[in-house]
């Protein structure tokens, strides 16, 4: 799914509202309906997926209606995913989750919306595609950015979301944290420093990943936008006469895009089935060849290896292996007074 710059356009101007996987063995949709099943179900999504989401929701609904004889309508809400969740919390009434983010899903649990064992109830820990942090910069790539290093000099201004509200910029924070933890053998003070520096350098926090694309395409600010490889590629294809260059670090870290049914508020709406049958075609051959073609890296080994030219090599490395697993981040980096807090001060 190649992106035209009018559908980036139009997409921003829109109001808000790991690794291989040889096969999958899912249940298909239901043969009938119940009569007293909704007719809409709300998908609470991140800032950049309105188009992949939308190329999904063309294929799934007629999808389900030639399997059940239903029609369905599914609506999308878009917006950073630490602000979805709050949203759900507060009163938005989304069926399923498909974040960025595990802790974003995490806080829904520890508010008692979504089930503890959500991701054992679908393949890949419920992840059906991922991504990582990756640069876009502007033609002929002025200031020579190949790594992460390049990030931290006086010269390069960047553009990336706000981490507080932006599970795409955590990825980034913690992505930046982790390569400069290993380029300094571990030693926290100077990776510290290093993230500081590396804030000191953004020009503009936009509070989700389509307002920073926004502002490094469109208000010309910054020298290198930092997001997901997904929207990097995607954002270069529909401004090709910006001839923006992409550039995928040595070394990223994995962004795995967890999904979930919201149980509080399927419950309480009838809606269990057909958010269960949503979640679950993300992984059929269908769904995952849409996210390819939006430029995610899939799960299906088939699907992956049709796809595989269009992206480049990296070495990835993991929450769980760097900084002991996602409770451990939250607790360490993004609790109230956490690591973040500490090198975002007076940012």
């Amino acid at each position: 799914m190649r992106l035209s710059r009018r559908l980036f356009l139009s997409a921003m101007a829109a109001p808000v509202m790991a690794p291989a996987l040889a096969s999958l063995a899912l249940p298909g949709f239901a043969t009938a309906a119940r009569a007293d099943e909704p007719t809409t179900i709300l998908n609470a999504s991140y800032d950049i997926a309105r188009e992949l989401f939308e190329a999904i929701n063309k294929q799934f609904e007629p999808a389900y209606k030639e399997k059940t004889g239903k029609d369905i309508k599914v609506d999308q809400s878009h917006a950073g995913t630490s602000k979805q969740a709050r949203s759900i919390v507060e009163g938005l009434a989304a069926d399923v989750v498909t974040f960025n983010q595990i802790t974003d899903i995490q806080f829904l649990v520890d508010k008692g919306f979504v089930a503890k064992d959500w991701q054992s109830r679908l393949p890949n820990a419920s992840s059906p595609w991922y991504s990582f942090p990756a640069f876009l910069v502007r033609e002929g790539n002025p200031k020579g950015v190949k790594n992460w290093d390049d990030l931290v000099r006086d010269d390069v201004k960047l553009v990336f979301p706000n981490p507080k509200t932006s599970g795409n910029a955590r990825y980034t924070y913690l992505a930046a944290y982790a390569y400069a933890l290993e380029k300094f053998g571990g030693d926290t003070a100077k990776a510290d420093a290093f993230v500081k520096k590396l804030f000191s350098n953004v020009v503009v926090f936009d509070t989700g990943g389509r307002g920073a694309t926004t502002s490094f395409v469109e208000r010309e600010q910054g020298d290198v936008l930092i997001t997901f490889e997904a929207e990097v590629i995607s954002v270069k294809d529909a401004y090709k006469d910006k001839n923006f260059q992409v550039v995928v670090p040595p070394v990223s870290l994995l962004a795995e895009f967890p999904v979930a049914v919201v149980d509080k508020v399927v419950d309480k709406r009838g809606s269990r089935k057909i958010a269960t049958d949503y979640l679950t075609w993300l992984y059929s051959p269908e769904g995952q060849r849409i996210a390819a073609e939006a430029n995610n890296r899939v799960a299906d080994a088939a699907v992956a290896e049709e796809f595989k030219s269009k992206f480049a090599p990296v070495r990835l490395v993991k929450v769980e292996d760097v900084f002991g697993g996602w409770q451990k981040v939250q607790a360490d980096h993004f609790a109230s007074g956490g690591k973040l807090d500490e090198l975002f001060v007076g940012q």
